[in-house]
């Protein structure tokens, strides 16, 4: 998982916090498209926390979520081909068909 916050100062406070905890946490500059300037880029705390302890922290520190859909076992197996109908459903004359 990873929180944005476009102050330095919030992303290090989450870390220490994390890292207090127990917890996997590091600071990474996050490059937004269509950024031009590198001062304006927001700051990334990469971690392994669980969500609801992130989402305590983003709040407090006034940034938001960013949840990884790349994570391994997030996907799941895929799901079988539906089985569709041949041609529609008659209802009012089932003695047709």
């Amino acid at each position: 998982m990873r929180a944005i916050f476009f102050g330095e100062d919030d992303a290090q406070a989450v870390v220490r916090r994390l890292r207090a905890d127990g917890f996997e946490a590091h600071v990474e500059r996050e490059r937004l498209a269509g950024e031009d300037d590198d001062e304006d880029h927001p700051w990334a705390v990469v971690t392994d926390a669980p969500a609801f302890m992130l989402e305590v922290l983003v709040d407090t520190h006034d940034g938001w979520l960013d949840e990884d859909d790349d994570g391994p076992g997030e996907q799941g197996p895929p799901l079988p081909p539906l089985h569709l109908p041949m041609a529609p459903k008659r209802i009012k004359r089932p003695d047709l068909g």
